[in-house]
């Protein structure tokens, strides 16, 4: 029996048990495996795949939706990953263009590489902002961030959901629950009694990634990442707005270093919606 084409190949909907198969399609293209990030995702948001008939996936990606309505407010594509043997044969197109299609009116937004940006622009997506990725050991220096921080409490959970539903513009919930399970630290700036940010930092390889950082100004947030980078070994990884000009510099400054640029990209809408000026950092590139 021939086999079939990768174009007439039907696309599925992933389930948790997709960990190994999606794991593996990262490390296939360079990637690593990252099975703590795929679980997360596999289980807050919905995967897409295309099975390889000899095994494995073709193709793989996530959608990750936000709001609390019928119909989602936003969705986060992210993990958009063909299998390097599959390269150059229109298969991440025809995925996207099947995300586009099943989202309907659903405004989209993802982070795009230099590489993925022309896909996403032939299939409409517009660059409404840029985010600057930043890795390296953490080193204290001058003067103190002046924010005070703490571990997150049980109780605190509440306040961090209202604080995030305002500054992202729509409700996460689904996402942020899972924090306190899927982070090693997850962190709150209080001032007055008042939750005014949070920050988690969770295991990604041999770094912790800081996000999502939420903070009133780039003094609280600077305060976060300094109280996180306090209680870790590991290399920090952040992804910052680069509107933020001093907290990246402030950064820079204590010894992360700039890895590549990402272009933030929506579909449907001319930008994100909520208060960028207190949104520093996504959980993840691939989930916003």
């Amino acid at each position: 029996m021939p086999t079939p084409s990768v174009a007439s190949l039907p696309i599925r909907r992933l389930t948790p048990g997709d960990l190994t198969a999606c794991a593996d399609l990262s490390e296939d293209r360079g990637w690593p495996r990252e099975e703590h990030k795929w679980r997360l995702l596999l289980t807050a948001g919905k995967g897409y795949g295309i099975d390889d008939p000899g095994g494995g996936l073709v193709a793989a990606c996530v959608i990750t939706e936000y709001g609390s309505g019928e119909r989602p407010d936003l969705g986060a594509i992210g993990m958009v990953l063909v299998a390097a043997r599959h390269s150059r044969q229109g298969v991440g197109r025809r995925l996207m263009r099947h995300m586009v299609s099943v989202m309907g009116t659903t405004p989209l937004t993802l982070y795009a590489t230099p590489y993925g940006r022309p896909l996403y622009e032939e299939l409409g997506f517009k660059t409404t902002g840029h985010s600057e990725m930043l890795t390296g050991p953490f080193t204290p220096g001058g003067p103190e961030p002046r924010v005070a921080t703490r571990a997150a409490a049980a109780e605190d959970l509440g306040s961090i959901l209202r604080l995030d539903e305002e500054v992202f513009g729509t409700d996460r919930t689904p996402l942020i629950a899972r924090l306190p399970a899927f982070s090693d630290q997850l962190r709150v700036a209080v001032d007055g009694g008042q939750v005014v940010g949070y920050a988690a930092a969770w295991p990604n390889m041999d770094t912790h990634v800081v996000g999502p950082l939420i903070a009133r100004d780039t003094e609280t947030a600077k305060s976060l990442i300094a109280s996180l980078a306090t209680h870790t070994d590991r290399p920090l990884r952040t992804d910052i707005d680069i509107r933020h000009e001093e907290l990246l510099g402030w950064a820079k400054e204590r010894g992360l270093a700039s890895v590549t640029m990402n272009s933030v990209m929506t579909y449907g809408i001319t930008e994100l919606p909520g208060d960028w000026t207190r949104r520093f950092a996504p959980l993840t590139v691939a989930a916003g």
